[in-house]
């Protein structure tokens, strides 16, 4: 849902658009670029599903609330995407997403795995970021975001959801593979949407600090990062 700079996509007719091309035509053009079960892949896989499902819910019209809500959602897809175009070009990627693409092809990972760093990067790195560059655009304040921020949260809830019911193995492969049922149990979304949201309204107070905020800005990029690789444990 944006990139690393203040700025970010915008909306336009045809639906949310980032970079000038809507979010999930960008999203669905990775999916011929890598085989399935590449950790990347994995993700970006759940992930269009469930933008897609919720664009088909949405519907039509729109109010200023919506509108919000679809410049939040937008940004922070961008984010992801800009990651991901900058790992494709060979280019620098932030901390949060270093490790899902360093360790995409690693055959001790399973897909749950994947799915969950690359949702954990996005949570906790993508959204704080959203938050403070659709606050940017629209002139307002994080705490007139706040239903917005829920909204998109009732969307990463849905991708969740996704990763749990088609990624998780069944119970009896669980009892077996107990150090991933210990990795499943140990992530929790709401958790990290509260973190993030905390994390939002403060880079959001240190606007006027710029040195401190992109140090903020640098531990919140290095913490996700941290989170999302030990979320890749390889398990036997």
């Amino acid at each position: 849902m944006t990139q690393i700079e203040e700025s970010g996509p915008a909306t336009g007719p045809g639906g949310p658009r980032a970079g000038g091309v809507p979010v999930i035509e960008r999203m669905a053009a990775f999916r011929s670029r890598w085989p399935s079960e590449d950790g990347v892949a994995v993700f970006n896989r759940v992930y269009l599903a469930a933008v897609e499902a919720a664009e088909r819910d949405r519907g039509g019209g729109g109010s200023g609330g919506r509108e919000a809500a679809t410049a939040l959602g937008v940004r922070c897809a961008e984010r992801y995407l800009s990651a991901v175009e900058a790992a494709t070009a060979g280019g620098r990627v932030p901390e949060c997403w270093h490790s899902l693409v360093r360790y995409r092809g690693h055959p001790g990972v399973r897909p749950v795995q994947f799915a969950l760093s690359g949702l954990q990067a996005h949570v906790a790195h993508d959204l704080v970021l959203a938050v403070v560059d659709t606050c940017r655009t629209l002139g307002c304040a994080p705490a007139d975001l706040e239903g917005q921020f829920e909204g998109v949260g009732d969307l990463l809830v849905s991708l969740e959801e996704r990763v749990r019911e088609d990624l998780t193995p069944g119970p009896e492969l669980l009892v077996v593979a107990d150090p991933l049922t210990h990795l499943l149990s140990c992530w929790h979304l709401e958790r990290a949407r509260e973190a993030a949201w905390t994390a939002a309204r403060t880079l959001w107070g240190l606007r006027g600090f710029p040195s401190l905020a992109a140090e903020f800005r640098q531990r919140t990029d290095a913490g996700a990062g941290l989170v999302s690789r030990l979320l890749l444990t390889p398990c036997p």
